[in-house]
């Protein structure tokens, strides 16, 4: 188990032991220190809700990510994922659900490494280093218990 990690899920599908083995890998793989970080799998309201209240977006969305960190090897922060839109994403790119769970996770460290999306050349860059953790990785959450 990773020490500073806590992860909350309504769905008996996440399963939590396979997380914490995807951030043990990322955290070798990166060469990162976890001083705290927490991922929410929520709804799709639920999301929606944080999407309006923090960034003023009035829809949901796959994940929202909140960096508390003040080093960027050092995370500190907080992932949301929406299963529904988890879900939904799998369906429309036809992956299997938790492939599309392990996509969203990385997305997030991604972002708590200060890595964007916003500008179409950096979300080149993310988007190929994204694939490059996933295939790695995307094994940990496929296996069952």
């Amino acid at each position: 188990m990773i020490k500073n990690l806590q992860v909350f899920s309504p769905s008996k599908s996440i399963d939590k032991l396979s997380i914490h083995k995807l951030i043990g890998s990322l955290k070798k793989e990166l060469n990162l220190q976890i001083d705290s970080l927490v991922i929410n799998f929520v709804t799709t309201p639920e999301i929606t809700e944080l999407n309006e209240k923090y960034l003023d977006h009035y829809y949901s969305t796959d994940i929202i990510t909140f960096d508390y960190s003040e080093n960027r090897n050092n995370i500190d922060g907080e992932i949301f994922i929406s299963i529904d839109d988890a879900e939904s994403n799998a369906s429309i790119f036809k992956v299997h659900f938790k492939n599309e769970i392990t996509r969203l996770i990385i997305h997030g460290i991604l972002h708590l490494l200060s890595y964007d999306d916003q500008q179409k050349k950096d979300k080149i860059i993310m988007k190929r280093m994204e694939n490059d953790l996933l295939n790695k990785n995307k094994f940990i959450l496929l296996r069952s218990r």
